[in-house]
């Protein structure tokens, strides 16, 4: 089983501005376009990788068996991976 990892969010002037946690670079992706970032770039925490991902939010109806309490549409986050880049300097 996979180890979680630490990924840093970067903005697009290269300044650091949040970490997420998870066991691959799609899952923090969707977890930070879920919170309405759109250019997603991922460095993760060790490596010299940057994982880029174009993310967006979109309403979509309630599950069918969803509990009584839930809205009636939820937001949903989507990612597509664009590439990874690789850093010159940490």
């Amino acid at each position: 089983m996979a180890e979680t990892r630490n990924f840093a969010l970067r903005d697009k002037k290269g300044n650091e501005i949040g970490v997420f946690t998870g066991k691959q670079p799609r899952q923090v992706a969707l977890k930070a376009a879920n919170r309405g970032h759109t250019d997603i770039r991922l460095r993760e925490r060790g490596t010299k990788k940057v994982h880029l991902f174009i993310g967006e939010r979109v309403q979509v109806k309630k599950p069918k068996g969803a509990p009584a309490w839930m809205p009636d549409s939820i937001w949903k986050p989507k990612v597509k991976k664009v590439g990874v880049e690789k850093l010159e300097e940490l």
